[in-house]
């Protein structure tokens, strides 16, 4: 707490980011409700159609997919594929590259320690914001912990989970003085704490633009934003982290943006809520939230229908045995996996009719071009879904390399 007497509270009132909510008596409140049970929908019935071994392959992925698109908002574009590699730690030679390589990395650290449950309790709390931000920046490299001072040109630190000890601009916004930020955050989690089933996804959409408007931190706010909403709506829909928002912010960048700025705006007379701020834009930003996630989850429904799927690494797997990368028969083994969900190792000599040896061969080449997976040379082999095979096993899920 010390922390927050020693900066400069300028004594603004939390009511300037009112509401907090859309209120029950907005007339775009009905809307809204109906599109938080949809999504909740979507979502379980997406979830239950997987099976638990496609499911925990997949969400390896999305995390680098949800990383890509992120960081794409912020203007840094490291390819999955790239990402891939340094997941490995086989970095680019180019210092720019391995920087925004690592910055990845830091990401989908965070975002893995919220899918292995990290946070407790809510992710609005202002002690998991600052560790959210401490977990990302502590892990990026130097030359991406400071940001330039628009006036002075000074190169100021960025220093991970810490509050920023400067005033901020962003856009036409002037945000609140920073020892005012901890008061500001504190009540962001309180209008929050008591959340029924609707609430807690409509939360995870207003949320977003009250702590942006908030501006905690001198740099990383965008995606401390996107990794709590992430968590929020993990939480709210047990969504076990099979699809992401991200992707549909960054497809639709200008629209996501353009509805932040006019949350900014203040309230538009006497039937545009009893905030300061506008109750229609946060009601509009909302919609455009909801719809954009219950679209990612229609999107991802699409790639992993079973026959369609299957079909897909089926044609990759007749290519790659013609073109010589793969042995004969290795679709065999990879149509096994995708029935069975894992496919024990002794269980490929019977398969395929020959002998260990030749087994052995055909396993290790589908391990080698990444399509199967195992935790050790005895373990059971599983499907694995490589950023690098994304393209062919599910296109559209990013850009090709």
């Amino acid at each position: 707490m010390q922390l927050y007497m020693t900066l400069r509270d300028a004594g603004e009132t939390i009511g300037l980011f009112e509401p907090l909510m859309v209120s029950e008596g907005s007339p775009k409140r009905a809307e809204l409700n109906d599109l938080a049970l949809e999504l909740a929908a979507r979502s379980a019935a997406f979830q239950a159609s997987l099976p638990a071994s496609i499911a925990d392959a997949l969400a390896g992925l999305i995390r680098s997919m949800n990383c890509y698109y992120s960081n794409l908002i912020e203007g840094h574009n490291t390819h999955p594929v790239d990402i891939e590699r340094a997941m490995n730690d086989d970095y680019s030679t180019d210092p720019e590259k391995r920087d925004l390589q690592l910055e990845a990395k830091a990401h989908i650290a965070v975002q893995k320690w919220i899918d292995e449950g990290g946070v407790h309790g809510r992710a609005t709390t202002p002690n998991t914001i600052l560790d959210l931000h401490r977990r990302f920046c502590e892990l990026l490299p130097p030359d991406l912990l400071f940001v330039e001072h628009p006036t002075t040109g000074e190169r100021l630190p960025v220093i991970p989970g810490a509050i920023r000890d400067h005033d901020v601009e962003i856009g036409r916004h002037v945000a609140v003085s920073p020892g005012a930020v901890h008061r500001f955050l504190t009540r962001l989690d309180e209008a929050y704490a008591r959340a029924g089933r609707i609430d807690s996804i409509l939360y995870a959409a207003c949320a977003h633009h009250r702590f942006l408007w908030v501006h905690p931190f001198l740099d990383g706010n965008g995606r401390v934003a996107r990794l709590m909403s992430y968590a929020m709506l993990r939480s709210a829909l047990d969504t076990k982290g099979l699809w992401s928002v991200a992707r549909g912010l960054a497809r639709n960048e200008a629209e996501y943006k353009s509805h932040l700025m006019a949350c900014d705006a203040p309230r538009h007379g006497d039937r545009d809520g009893r905030g300061t701020l506008s109750e229609a834009a946060l009601a509009d930003f909302t919609r455009f939230f909801l719809q954009t996630c219950i679209d990612q989850v229609t999107f991802m429904e699409g790639l992993m229908k079973p026959d369609r799927l299957r079909d897909r690494i089926m044609i990759w797997a007749e290519e790659e045995m013609r073109a010589g990368a793969l042995l004969a028969k290795s679709d065999t083994v990879l149509r096994s996996v995708l029935l069975q969900g894992e496919l024990a190792r002794a269980d490929v000599v019977a398969l395929l009719g020959v002998n260990e040896r030749s087994a052995r061969r055909v396993t290790s080449a589908l391990i080698d071009s990444g399509a199967l997976t195992s935790t050790s040379t005895r373990a059971p082999l599983h499907l694995a879904f490589p950023a690098k095979l994304a393209g062919r096993w599910m296109p559209g899920l990013f850009p090709d390399a």
